[in-house]
């Protein structure tokens, strides 16, 4: 068997779609017998799903993931263990010993990965989301394993995330939950090699900032908290041990607040979308 974990500095790294590094440990009767650091080779979760296939890899272990991401590795048979933290050669010894959990998809974003530092600190019982009642996605691609080319850009024009520009489609089973409700809804619909613009209200994308997703808690309650920086992105975890991405906001000698909302709550989102190919007709 072979194990990957996204890997730096000696910890498990918590952004699959952006690791430069996986520590990959053989394994032979149960325990390990070798491991290596190897370079991710690529950008973007299909390019690493395709790599990690190619090492022959069976598990991964890796921190937070979105559900794109998730596809791809099942499709290629790799067995996924997410919300993992830490000590990248004891989470490996954790799964050896079953008591590693998989929390499965954990990054709710239209396309790959979060951006800014990497901070794993803490536990905190809240900034859950849930998302409210709404009719189900109807179309002849839900369902499907769809790959689309998309660009995302702000009403002013600011573009602020591309397929494009990674030269790789983004792969999600359409009406799953894995992307924002409206790109879900446009897709549906769409005939391969069809192009389509669309303009999302804060309701069909990443909905609006929730007051209650705003945490202060006492920087001695959090230990590691005091090294962090007002503008930080850094994860924290739920009372279930689950990662989710929080931005600090505001600290003072004995404070610190996190922010939990998505980083895009509350704005307006235009896309164009291009549906490249429909794997599983």
């Amino acid at each position: 068997m072979r194990i990957a974990v996204t890997y730096e500095n000696g910890n498990v790294f918590q952004h699959f779609g952006h690791t430069e590094s996986f520590k990959i440990y053989e394994i032979e009767d149960g325990r390990v017998v070798s491991s290596e650091v190897i370079g991710s080779n690529g950008s973007g979760h299909g390019a690493l799903a395709g790599m990690l296939d190619s090492q022959g890899i069976d598990v991964l272990i890796c921190g937070g993931i979105g559900g794109g991401a998730v596809a791809a590795l099942r499709d290629r048979g790799i067995e996924l263990c997410a919300g993992a933290q830490g000590s990248a050669d004891e989470a490996v010894e954790a799964y050896l010993q079953g008591r590693l959990e998989n929390t499965g998809a954990n990054c709710d974003h239209h396309g790959e990965g979060h951006s800014g530092a990497d901070h794993t600190c803490g536990t905190c019982e809240g900034a859950e989301s849930c998302g409210g009642s709404q009719p189900a996605i109807k179309g002849k691609n839900v369902g499907r394993t769809c790959r689309t080319h998309y660009r995302g850009t702000f009403n002013d024009g600011t573009q602020f995330d591309s397929s494009y520009d990674r030269g790789e489609p983004l792969e999600f089973v359409c009406g799953a939950g894995m992307m924002i409700r409206g790109f879900d809804a446009a897709v549906a619909g769409m005939e391969v090699g069809e192009a389509v613009d669309i303009h999302l209200m804060p309701s069909e994308a990443y909905g609006e900032p929730d007051p209650q997703a705003i945490l202060t808690v006492e920087i001695s309650r959090m230990p590691g908290s005091e090294n962090l920086s007002v503008g930080e992105q850094v994860y924290l975890q739920n009372m279930y041990g689950q990662p989710f991405p929080v931005k600090v906001t505001d600290k003072d000698d004995t404070t610190i607040t996190f922010d939990a909302n998505h980083e895009m709550a509350g704005k307006e989102l235009n896309f164009h979308i291009e549906l490249v190919e429909v794997l599983d007709r």
